[in-house]
C-alpha cells in the first residue's frame, strides 16, 4: 500500500496532490548500482532529480573513491556526495536542487528493446479511450500485482486481458516480463557506470568512476563475522531470546514509574474536577469519570509505547531486528507468515495498534492480512492489571511464586500459541494465500543515533495519541454514560434501608451496631455506603441490565453477572475492568490491581441463587477461565479501529467476532475441564 501511494504521488494521480517539480533520490553509495535501480525507474517517469549519493564516509571508510562528478555527467543529473548522519554535503545539495527546478535537468532515461516499446504500443491499443503516458504503461506492463492499474480505475478484466496480450508480445521475443525491467535497467546501470562486477563482488560504479576497492575476492568483512553467531541456528535463536527478554522486561519494569506518575497527574485532575464541580453531579461524573477518566485511560500507556518502539528503532538502526526477522521466518513459514510479520507481532505485545499499523511492510496483500488478524492474540500490556489481580488473589497465596510466574507466563504465551493455528487457518482455507519468498536485505551494523531514536519515539507517540487516543477518550466517554443511567432518584434511600443488614451480613457485625456508626457520623461506616450506592446505580444502569441479560451467556465459563457487566464496559480498554468491578463491589473506581479491599470482597463473594447458590463465585478453574478469556478476547475499540483503518470494517467485524468467540470457547474449556479435575 505504501510503494502504491509512492508511485501515484510521482504520476500526479494521488487524489489531492499535485505531480512534483522535482525529485530528490537519495541512493547508497556502499551499493551503488543496486541503489540506482530505484532512480532508474523514476527516471523513467520524466520527473527532474538530483542524486543524493548518502553514506559518502562509510563508502570512504570501505576504501572506495566515486568519481561523482564524472558519475553525474554519463547519467545526467547532478550527483551530491552526502552524509545524513554528520551533515556532509547538505548545502551543496540544496544549490543542486535550485539548479535542477532553473535547469530541469532529468537523469538518462533507460534504453527499452523494440520488444518493450512494441509490448507498449500493444497495451495502448487495448486500452484504447485511456491518455496514458508510455512509461505509465510499462509500470502497468511490469507491474505484477496490478495494484497501480487498479488505482487508475480501470476495470479489472479489461487490463487483464490488455496485459496479458502485452506481455505475450515479450515473452515471444525471449523476456520474462516478471524480470525484464530489472535486467535491463542493470544493464544500462552498468554500462553506465563502466563495468561493474556482475557477481556483486564490487560495491562501487566501475573503474574509471571508483577507484580502490573496486575488484577482487573480499576478505569477511566485520559485520559478517558477527552474522556467523547472530544467524546461527542454536546460538542466533538464544541470543534473539535474550534480547526479547531484556526488551520486555524493560518494558514493563522501566515504563512502571512513568505510568505511576502519569496515574497520580490523572488523579489529581479528577480530584479537582471532582471538587470543582460538586454542585452539578452529571457534569461533575461527566467531566471526572467519563473525560478525564478517558485521557487516563489512553495516557496510562504511552510510557510502555514509547519505551517499546525506543527499543524497536535501536535494534532496527543498530541492524539486528532484519537479523531476527530472518530468524523467524522459519518459524512463521508453517502457518503461512513470514518473517516480515515478526516486527508487527513484536509491536503488538505492548500495543495492537502500532503493531497493526506495522503491518504496512508486508508486500503480499493476504499475507498482511492474516498478520494484521493475529497480531492482537499478542498479550499486549493491558492484559497485565487483571493477570496480576487474579494471580496476586488465588494462585501466588496458595501454590506460591514459583506457579504464579509460570501462570504469568502461559497467560503471555497462550496468544502466541493460539496464533499459529488461526493463521494457518487463515491463510490455508479462508484467505487461501500462496507461501511467500522472503526478500531482506541485511544492512551493515550501525551504532544507532540518539536523534533518530527520539524523532521515532515521538513520531510513534504522536500517531498512537492520535488515532487510538481519539478512540478510547471516545467510547469511555460512552461507557461512562452506559454507567451512569438512569439515575432513580430514590435509589439512594432504597439502599440505606438495607444497608444495616447487609453491612452486617458482610463484615459480622450486628445491624444495630452499623446503625449507630450511621447516626453517629462514622466516615468509614458512611464511606462504605456511599460505595453501596454507587454499586447499586451501576447494577440498574443500562449496561447494568445488559451484564444481567448476556449472564446465561457466560455462564458456562463461570462468570457471574457482576463479571458480564465488567467484560461489557471493559470492551473500549480492557483495563477499564478493574474500576468497573472495583464499583461494583463497593472499593469505589481508583482500585488497581494491588487492591487489597478489592481482591477481599471478590474472594468472599457468593452465588446467591441458581444451583450453585451459596458457593464462592471466584474459584480457581473460573479465575483461569477469566484470564484466558481476557488473553483471546479482543475487549480493544482502539485496535478494532486500527483494522479499520488499515483493512476495512469487514475484517475488523470479523476479527472481533472470531477473537470473541474463540475466548468464550476457551474460557469455557478451561473452567470445565478445571471442574473436572
Amino acid at each position: 500500500p505504501d510503494e502504491a501511494v509512492v508511485i501515484e504521488y510521482l504520476l500526479g494521480s494521488l487524489k489531492g496532490q499535485r505531480r512534483p517539480d522535482l525529485v530528490v533520490c537519495v541512493v547508497d553509495s556502499t551499493a551503488l548500482v543496486r541503489s540506482l535501480f530505484l532512480a532508474a525507474q523514476i527516471a523513467d517517469l520524466g520527473l527532474p532529480m538530483v542524486l543524493a549519493l548518502n553514506m559518502w564516509d562509510d563508502a570512504k571508510g570501505q576504501g572506495q573513491n566515486i568519481d561523482a562528478e564524472l558519475l553525474g555527467q554519463r547519467l545526467g543529473v547532478a550527483c551530491i556526495p552526502t552524509s545524513a548522519k554528520t551533515g556532509e554535503g547538505i548545502d551543496e545539495l540544496r544549490g543542486a536542487i535550485a539548479d535542477a527546478l532553473a535547469q530541469g535537468r532529468h537523469m538518462r532515461p533507460p534504453l527499452w528493446p523494440v520488444a518493450v516499446d512494441e509490448a507498449t504500443r500493444v497495451l495502448r491499443a487495448s486500452l484504447s479511450g485511456t491518455a496514458l503516458s508510455d512509461s505509465v504503461l510499462r509500470r502497468i506492463l511490469f507491474d505484477s500485482s496490478g495494484t497501480l492499474a487498479i488505482h487508475l480505475g480501470i476495470e479489472e478484466t479489461r487490463r487483464r486481458d490488455a496485459v496479458a496480450l502485452a506481455r505475450k508480445k515479450l515473452y515471444d521475443a525471449g523476456f520474462n516480463p516478471m524480470a525484464c525491467e530489472a535486467m535491463l535497467h542493470y544493464r544500462d546501470l552498468r554500462t553506465w557506470t563502466e563495468g561493474v562486477d556482475a557477481a556483486g563482488e564490487a560495491n562501487g560504479a566501475g573503474d574509471e568512476t571508483m577507484h580502490g576497492h573496486g575488484t577482487g575476492r573480499r576478505g569477511p568483512r566485520h559485520s559478517e563475522s558477527i552474522d556467523r553467531l547472530l544467524l546461527h541456528r542454536g546460538w542466533g535463536l538464544l541470543v534473539f531470546v535474550g534480547v526479547m527478554y531484556l526488551v520486555f522486561q524493560a518494558v514493563y519494569s522501566w515504563a512502571t514509574p512513568f505510568m505511576a506518575a502519569t496515574d497520580w497527574v490523572v488523579g489529581l485532575m479528577h480530584d479537582g474536577a471532582w471538587a470543582l464541580l460538586a454542585g452539578y453531579p452529571v457534569l461533575q461524573s461527566l467531566v471526572s469519570d467519563g473525560m478525564i477518566g478517558g485521557i487516563g485511560a489512553c495516557l496510562i500507556f504511552l510510557p510502555q509505547i514509547l519505551i517499546l518502539f525506543m527499543f524497536i528503532a535501536m535494534l532496527e538502526d543498530s541492524g539486528y531486528l532484519p537479523r531476527a526477522a530472518f530468524l523467524m521466518d522459519k518459524m512463521f513459514s508453517w502457518c503461512g507468515l513470514s518473517g516480515k510479520s515478526f516486527v508487527p507481532m513484536l509491536s503488538s505485545y505492548a500495543c495492537a495498534v502500532p503493531g497493526i499499523m506495522a503491518t504496512r511492510t508486508i508486500k503480499d496483500p493476504k499475507a498482511r492480512i492474516a498478520t494484521i488478524l493475529v497480531a492482537p492474540l499478542m498479550s499486549c500490556s493491558a492484559r497485565l492489571p487483571i493477570y496480576v489481580l487474579f494471580i496476586g488473589m488465588f494462585i501466588q497465596p496458595r501454590y506460591g511464586s514459583f506457579y504464579a510466574g509460570l501462570m504469568l507466563f502461559a497467560m503471555h504465551m497462550i496468544g502466541l500459541l493460539v496464533a499459529g493455528p488461526v493463521a494457518f487457518v487463515l491463510t490455508r482455507v479462508i484467505l487461501r494465500s500462496k507461501p511467500q519468498p522472503f526478500f531482506l536485505e541485511l544492512p551493515p551494523y550501525r551504532v544507532p543515533r540518539v536523534k533518530d531514536v527520539l524523532i521515532r519515539m515521538f513520531e510513534r507517540g504522536k500517531v498512537f495519541l492520535r488515532t487510538a487516543g481519539s478512540v478510547i477518550f471516545a467510547m469511555t466517554v460512552i461507557i461512562w454514560a452506559l454507567l451512569y443511567f438512569p439515575r432513580p432518584a430514590d435509589l439512594p434511600a432504597r439502599v440505606e434501608s438495607t444497608f444495616a443488614a447487609d453491612q452486617a451480613a458482610r463484615t459480622g457485625q450486628s445491624a444495630v451496631d452499623v446503625e449507630a456508626a450511621l447516626r453517629a457520623g462514622d466516615a468509614a461506616t458512611a464511606h462504605v455506603l456511599d460505595h453501596a450506592v454507587e454499586s447499586a446505580y451501576v447494577e440498574q444502569s443500562y449496561l447494568g441490565r445488559f451484564g444481567r441479560f448476556i449472564q446465561p451467556v457466560f455462564a458456562p465459563a463461570g462468570f457471574d453477572w457482576k463479571l458480564s457487566v465488567g467484560i461489557v464496559a471493559s470492551f473500549p480498554a480492557r483495563e477499564v475492568v478493574l474500576s468497573t468491578l472495583g464499583v461494583i463491589y463497593r472499593q469505589g473506581d481508583k482500585v488497581d490491581e494491588n487492591s487489597v479491599a478489592l481482591r477481599k470482597s471478590m474472594e468472599s463473594d457468593l452465588w446467591i441463587s441458581g444451583p450453585r447458590a451459596g458457593q464462592p463465585v471466584y474459584t480457581l478453574p473460573m479465575v483461569i477461565a477469566l484470564m484466558v478469556f481476557f488473553a483471546l478476547c479482543q475487549q480493544c475499540m482502539a485496535t478494532v479501529a486500527a483494522i479499520v483503518r488499515e483493512a476495512g470494517w469487514g475484517w475488523a467485524v470479523f476479527s472481533f467476532v472470531y477473537m470473541t468467540a474463540l475466548a468464550w470457547i476457551g474460557a469455557v474449556a478451561a473452567y470445565q475441564l478445571g471442574s473436572i479435575m
